[in-house]
């Protein structure tokens, strides 16, 4: 998994890529991106598979100066988290983690 960020600066906000490999959408049908940016909402987020690549990929603009929470839900059932997430934090639920993007 992937996670690109670009700051553009007459805007003030960050467009955020977040990418899931062929290697492991190729079992899944759907994904989606969901955490504190869209209420953990998993229809508001939902990513594209990219016929050329098999990749399932979304891109997200965010305020800078942030850290949002996130996770992927894979076919509505199975969440993953992304090894290139900036750090981790303990859910609520205290059994998982969350993965944390850091926008400076």
């Amino acid at each position: 998994m992937s996670i690109t960020k670009k700051y553009i600066k007459n805007k003030k906000k960050y467009r955020v890529a977040f990418t899931i490999p062929k290697e492991i959408s190729r079992e899944f049908k759907t994904a989606c991106v969901v955490g504190d940016f869209n209420r953990w909402d998993p229809h508001a987020n939902e990513m594209k598979r990219i016929k050329k690549t098999g990749e399932f990929k979304t891109k997200i603009e965010l305020p800078e100066h942030r850290e949002f929470k996130f996770r992927y839900l894979l076919d509505g059932e199975q969440w993953i988290n992304d090894e290139t997430a900036d750090k981790y934090i303990i859910t609520h639920f205290g059994d998982a983690e969350d993965c944390v993007i850091v926008l400076d």
